[in-house]
């Protein structure tokens, strides 16, 4: 029986975090040691049975990673062409599923309370659910599977910014700051 699929979304190149593209920031390591794309993948796939992670061509090893976590992971060949490609490209991935929490790779302090809450969400019909800390949305954010043809339709840098304008939401309030820290600087690999 279908039920929701994670997407780690871990195809970007982290140009913020280094624009000279010699140090993947999914790949940094954390106080405690973990890699960033590690804590990401691990929160998720302790709350979803099935987490797909995407990836572009020469990961420089996040691929190899996130296998070895148990994530099934595909690649992106159109990834340099935005966030929305490899969205579309994970969620086709992913089928069947009965919807999709998103993740973000460079989002590794959300805790698993938060993506438990979305994925109850999801299950008692929200069709779209994001988290809201301190008045503040952030991610990941699930989405039921009537949005389906949307997020395969996804492309460009947007995402799925278009669909969360335009679609209600259903927000979960969270005591969790992570759903708004990524890691867009070395700064922010601190805890």
């Amino acid at each position: 029986m279908p039920q929701p699929a994670g997407i780690l979304l871990a195809a970007g190149r982290g140009r913020r975090f280094d624009p000279s593209g010699a140090r993947n920031k999914l790949l940094q390591r954390l106080p405690g040691g973990e890699p960033v794309v590690a804590a990401s993948a691990r929160h998720l796939l302790s709350v979803l049975p099935r987490v797909v992670a995407v990836v572009p061509p020469d990961d420089g090893g996040v691929a190899a990673i996130l296998r070895q976590l148990g994530c099934d992971v595909t690649t992106c060949d159109d990834a340099d062409s935005g966030m929305g490609l490899s969205l579309a490209h994970a969620v086709r991935h992913s089928l069947p599923a009965d919807g999709w929490l998103v993740a973000l790779g460079d989002m590794p302090f959300v805790r698993a309370s938060t993506l438990q809450a979305l994925r109850r969400a999801l299950e008692e019909g929200a069709q779209i659910a994001a988290p809201v800390f301190e008045g503040r949305r952030g991610n990941p954010v699930g989405f039921g599977a009537r949005h389906l043809d949307a997020l395969l339709a996804a492309n460009g840098d947007q995402g799925a910014r278009r669909l969360l304008a335009s679609q209600p939401v259903t927000e979960v309030a969270v005591d969790d700051p992570g759903i708004l820290r990524d890691v867009d600087s070395p700064a922010d690999l601190a805890s």
